[in-house]
């Protein structure tokens, strides 16, 4: 797969489709691209041109720990640059959880780059508000106060990044892993600063200012109740709604491979609200 140059770091990417109007797919908590592959396809198959990336710190693509700000708004910012080098802009700009927060946060900083936002599996509600600042930080500041940045590699999510990008290995370990706590420390403030908002992350101001087309599609599991969605559709102005009919389960995660059967209904409606707009 092909990789940019983006703010200094290397990320890798991939580009679905070969004309098009340009829509550009995020996943969800520290995963690579790859889970949308299928959806990308299918989008492509009706006349769009899909891209696709590892965020900086997931999949493949370089990591690079600083905590000046939440990481939605790095990877929005990071995203912005990659479009803008494609000559991509302005984009569809779509996500689900995580994603759907940096698709959010991308049309917040950069509205002129955002054609439309598709928000699938918004996340909000006090279950995630508790669950996500451990897993996307707590365990791994326990990990290099008990063990170093030695235990830190060992852990799942980082020996991913590692098996994906080798290099990364060396970057992690040349970190003081004092240095490695105070930044992720600092992530995990000021991601539990907007944790509580009903749309994770984001004021109902900075919902309520969004000026672009936006299509939500809620999730159906504890971490992106279809509440979250609704919420989200409550407060961005001029926002549709598209239900899959799914009931609520309670379980903490549904992941979002485990909506394959709902891909065929999930691209009709995003290619039918892209066409609108």
């Amino acid at each position: 797969m092909p990789n940019a140059t983006v703010r200094g770091l290397n990320i890798n990417y991939e580009i679905i489709g070969d004309d098009g109007p340009w829509v550009a797919l995020i996943t969800g908590g520290r995963r690579g691209y790859q889970e949308f592959v299928p959806l990308a396809n299918r989008l492509a198959g009706q006349g769009f041109r899909v891209l696709l990336h590892d965020r900086r710190n997931t999949g493949s693509s370089d990591i690079k720990l600083e905590a000046r700000e939440v990481e939605e708004a790095t990877w929005a910012d990071d995203l912005n640059e990659l479009l803008g080098q494609l000559d991509a802009s302005p984009a569809f700009i779509g996500g689900s959880s995580s994603g759907a927060r940096t698709a959010i946060m991308f049309g917040l900083r950069h509205p002129g780059a955002t054609r439309a936002l598709l928000l699938l599996r918004v996340t909000g509600g006090a279950f995630p508000a508790k669950r996500l600042p451990e897993m996307y930080y707590g365990q791994f500041i326990t990990a290099a106060q008990k063990g170093g940045m030695e235990a830190v590699c060992a852990t799942d999510m980082w020996k991913e990044r590692i098996d994906s990008n080798p290099a990364n290995r060396e970057k992690l370990m040349a970190m003081d892993p004092a240095d490695f706590i105070a930044t992720l420390s600092r992530w995990k403030e000021l991601f539990e600063a907007g944790a509580h908002y009903p749309v994770m992350g984001v004021t109902d101001e900075e919902l309520n200012s969004l000026k672009m087309p936006t299509l939500i599609i809620p999730g159906n599991d504890n971490t992106h109740a279809s509440a979250s969605g609704r919420a989200a559709h409550e407060r961005i102005p001029g926002s549709e709604m598209f239900d899959l009919g799914l009931e609520d389960e309670d379980v903490p995660l549904i992941p979002y491979p485990d909506w394959a059967p709902h891909e065929p209904r999930i691209a009709e409606a995003l290619t039918g609200f892209m066409r609108r707009h």
